[in-house]
Parts: structure tokens; sequence; C-alpha cells
């Protein structure tokens, strides 16, 4: 830091404030009149609007917030940072630090976002099981102030070298959109052309599961034969069992073993679970929720054609589920997939060129999610340059100390600490 920054408390500088919730049992607290934040919308962004509103008369309830405070998440999910561009109502999760004539408030706002601040949080916080850190300790939080005419020039050059960051960082997601686009069409051609077809249950044996009663001790105690339920397919390949059953539950319920080598199918699920499928390392018994599919030993070597083939239909057989709330696919409709079935060897010349252009999409990705981590990194390294104090040149120094304004920050602190004298009586 500095000679002439200086460090101090955030409850000697400014005045803090903890949110709090009006009650829900009075519905007419709540309605269109002002933004109601809670810590999910907070996410280092600006908060101009919210999914939730207080009325007049919950306003009245509420502590509202005066334009450019900067709110901090404070339980559970500590330190996230919002600055908000119109009053704001907010929850009691929430600190939050009202502006000051004497600290520009977007110095305030990305000092809360640096690493620094976010460890005083963690070091404050008071609970093991989730994490708080109260007012009191809040206030304690070190805060670092400089010359305002330097904090002015250090929010223009972090917001100059945030803006190039985030253009560089837009672009790289689009890459990744591409790709995606890329993707879908290498498997959408791979799958064209004039080829028989044949159904599933044509060239393997499709069979589903159950989930053995949960509170019979026999199936459960003790178990020795692996079970999994739909999330394994969230991976390309089984490797291990979600839990463990007994012989007895083999025998005495419908749960029955998926031999090694077969695909799983998941016919339930919430999000994008359902629809997805994943291949088989070890023998197993499912839940009711999944597909299993053993090809017939004449056409084991097309396994991982099918594979392909149900990752490139993912889509298509989702929008096959029926059902309200939660839609489902059912061993019907798993059983009846149509799937062009080429001969063996251009099978396998289409799984060739699927892995040769995939593999070099899975290279550029890498490349993609790397680069997206050092994005990370240089923001929290400018950050941190900023509030060390050695973000700006020397000849932006000398600028600053140059402006007829300028002064040190210790006598901000003794204007700052007077006027808030002045305030508080």
């Amino acid at each position: 830091m500095r000679e002439d920054w200086i460090e101090c408390e955030l409850g000697n500088i400014f005045e803090t404030v903890t949110g709090n919730t009006p009650s829900k049992k009075e519905k007419d607290n709540y309605g269109s009149d002002i933004p109601f934040i809670k810590p999910p919308q907070i996410n280092n962004n600006y908060l101009n609007t919210s999914v939730e509103f207080l009325s007049p008369k919950g306003k009245l309830k509420g502590r509202i917030l005066p334009v450019n405070s900067v709110l901090v998440t404070c339980i559970g999910n500590l330190g996230r940072i919002g600055i908000n561009k119109i009053e704001v109502a907010f929850n009691q999760q929430i600190n939050a630090v009202k502006p000051i004539s004497n600290i520009e408030s977007k110095f305030t706002f990305y000092q809360a976002q640096s690493v620094n601040f976010r460890n005083q949080l963690e070091q404050l916080s008071t609970s093991t099981t989730v994490a708080l850190v109260n007012k009191s300790n809040f206030n304690s939080v070190k805060f670092r102030i400089a010359p305002l005419i330097e904090q002015k020039a250090i929010v223009k050059k972090i917001e100059a070298l945030f803006s190039s960051l985030d253009s560089g960082i837009a672009d790289l997601r689009k890459a990744q959109e591409q790709l995606v686009i890329y993707r879908q069409a290498v498997l959408k051609k791979a799958f064209e052309g004039e080829y028989p077809q044949k159904t599933i249950v044509e060239i393997a044996d499709v069979n589903t599961g159950a989930t053995p009663k949960r509170g019979n001790l026999d199936f459960w105690e003790n178990g020795t034969i692996p079970w999994v339920t739909s999330t394994v397919v969230n991976n390309d390949y089984v490797n291990e069992p979600s839990e463990l059953i007994t012989e007895n539950a083999i025998k005495q319920t419908n749960c029955k073993l998926i031999p090694k080598g077969s695909l799983l199918v998941a016919m339930y699920g919430e999000g994008k679970t359902r629809g997805k499928c994943s291949e088989l390392n070890i023998d197993t018994a499912t839940n009711q929720a999944l597909a299993g599919i053993t090809l017939f030993e004449e056409h084991k070597n097309s396994k991982l054609f099918v594979k392909w083939f149900f990752v490139k239909n993912y889509e298509e057989i989702r929008l096959l589920s029926s059902g309200g709330v939660q839609p489902n696919l059912n061993l019907s409709i798993i059983k009846n997939t149509i799937i062009p079935f080429p001969q063996p060897s251009e099978q396998q010349r289409i799984i060739k060129e699927i892995e040769s252009r995939l593999s070099v999409c899975d290279k550029v990705e890498e490349s993609i999610i790397e680069s997206l981590e050092k994005a990370v990194a240089l923001r929290q390294s400018i950050l941190k340059k900023a509030f060390e104090g050695t973000l700006l040149s020397a000849e932006e120094i000398a600028i600053c100390k140059a402006d007829k304004d300028y002064e040190p920050a210790s006598v901000l602190l003794e204007r700052i600490k007077k006027e808030k004298k002045k305030i508080s009586s």
C-alpha cells in the first residue's frame, strides 16, 4: 500500500446497514414499488431491478438504500458484491455500505470484489455450518483509502482493463457456442445417408430395473451388488455404483443385473439428465429410471456406433417424453427407437470420422476453458494491484498529484470522520 494511502475499518468510514425482510404473512407488503434484493441476484454486478418488489407499505417496513450503495452477501455464500443504480430494499443476508461524498462509490464496489476483502470476510465468519458475518464483524473489515483524485483514476483504469477483458471473454463464450453447433453438425452429418434401419429392440435386449423397498434391510444391509440411479449417465462411463444391494433384492424384486459393456439411457430425470446415454464399465443393477441396452452377440462391435447415435439424438429423444410436471420416457420408446444401421465396415468409418473431428473440438474446448480461467485470475490480479496502489503507472500517479485538488488520504480521512460525527450528532 502506498505511503499516501491509509487503511482503517469500514465502520470508521461508512454507515453500514443490514437488510431485513418485511413479513410474508402480510401479502400487501409486496407489490411493484421498489426492488427487493436477495443474494442470488448479486454477482459483482449493477442492480437495476429485481424478481421481487415491495409495495409502498412494505417499503416503510424495509430498509432502503440510496443509489450507489455497495451490497455484500454475508450469510452462506460470502462476498458476492453488487452496487445499486436505483433505490432498493434488501434482505438480512446482505450487509450494505452507504455511499459518502469523499469515497468514489465504484472504488468501494471494486475493492469489495478483491481477494483481500473476501478473505477478511471468511476470517470474520462466526459459524462453522453456514458462514455468517454479522454487522459488528463486517464493520471491522479493513478498507484502504486512496486520495480522491487517485480513486477516480484507479476506477477509470480498472474499467478500461475490465472492458477489454470482458470483450475477450465474450469472444471465448461465442467460440464455445460455435463449438456446440459444430459438434451437433458433425453428429447430424454422420448419421445421414441411405442406410438400412433397425429398431433398438432388433439389435439388443432392453431392460430396466427397480428400487428395492428402502425399509427392508434384507435388500440393502451388507449389500455386495452394484446398483445405480439415473445421475450416473451424466458421465460418459459408469465406473462405480451409486449404492449396493443384496442378492435377495435381485431375487425378490424387479432388479436385474445388466452386464458390463451395456449402454444406459436415462428415462426420467430433471434438467439435462433425461435422454442422456452412458456406457457401463461394471456389471450393475439399476433403478426404474434407466433403460439398459445390451447388444446381441452378433452386434457387439456396433456398441460405439449405437452410443454415438444416442448422443446425437439426445434432443430428439427428449421430445418423445410424455407426462405432466416431469415428462418421462419409457421402455417402449427406447425399444422402438429407429437407428440407421449400415454394414459394420461403414459403422467403423463413421465412428472414426466422428472421433477425429470431435477430438479437435475437445482440444479447442480445453484451450477455451484454460483461457477463461486465466481471465478470472487476471481480473483478480488487476484488483489486487489496484488496491495495493500499484495499478497506476508512475506517470499516471504524477498527473494525479499535480491536480490542484490532490490531498493525501490521511487528510481525506479526517474530513470523512468530521462529516460522519456531524451526521451522527
